[in-house]
């Protein structure tokens, strides 16, 4: 089974893209949110994907789809375990960064949920339903478009939700939904005091 591929871009369409591998093309599916990073790509450019392999029996044709990172394609994982998202709709419906797309989930927000293409209000409420307190690392991990890691933040991040949870009474999915809509406003805190600040600087009611 195909897990990473790195060859030489041989030509981009809308979702997809043909990837030159020791001299053999593979078509690749591309999220909008990988696709738009690799706009200035051009023929001849190297570039290297996280691959997840889809075939069943309904669809034995196998299926590549692509990204930057192992954390991307294990939030499309997450993603696709919620009914009625397979794949493909996943594929479309993953035009925001994972950050974005996991602070939206983690802090119950609907409407940004109902923005990404093909998700509508009863499809988000599954995905808040299925996933909320499942993503907030995601929400959390800031990934550059070239898969670059930010400044590890978990340590301090685990600080505060434990803070949160043990010090303070909230419960384990509140205390990463605040984490995670705090991180969304100031993703530059670097540090379990500033993060807490953040926290507490979010409008009560």
């Amino acid at each position: 089974m195909i897990g990473y591929l790195q060859g030489r871009l041989l030509k981009k369409e809308d979702e997809k893209i043909l990837l030159l591998v020791g001299g053999v093309g593979y078509n690749i599916l591309l999220p909008a949110s990988v696709m738009a990073s690799i706009t200035a790509s051009e023929p001849g450019d190297e570039l290297s994907f996280s691959i997840y392999y889809h075939q069943t029996e309904r669809q034995p044709k196998p299926t590549l789809i692509g990204f930057h990172t192992e954390e991307e394609k294990e939030f499309f994982q997450l993603f696709i375990s919620v009914e009625d998202i397979g794949p493909m709709k996943a594929v479309k419906a993953m035009g925001l960064p994972i950050e974005e797309i996991s602070a939206a989930i983690e802090g119950s927000d609907l409407k940004s949920l109902m923005k990404l293409p093909g998700i509508g209000k009863r499809t988000a409420q599954k995905i808040i339903a299925t996933l909320e307190g499942k993503t907030a690392r995601f929400a959390l991990e800031a990934v550059s478009p070239t898969g670059t890691p930010a400044p590890p933040q978990a340590a301090f991040v685990d600080q505060v939700i434990d803070v949160l949870t043990h010090q303070l009474g909230h419960k384990s999915s509140d205390a990463r939904a605040l984490v995670a809509d705090a991180m969304a406003r100031n993703a530059a805190v670097d540090s379990p005091e500033a993060l807490l600040d953040e926290v507490y600087r979010a409008p009560k009611g």
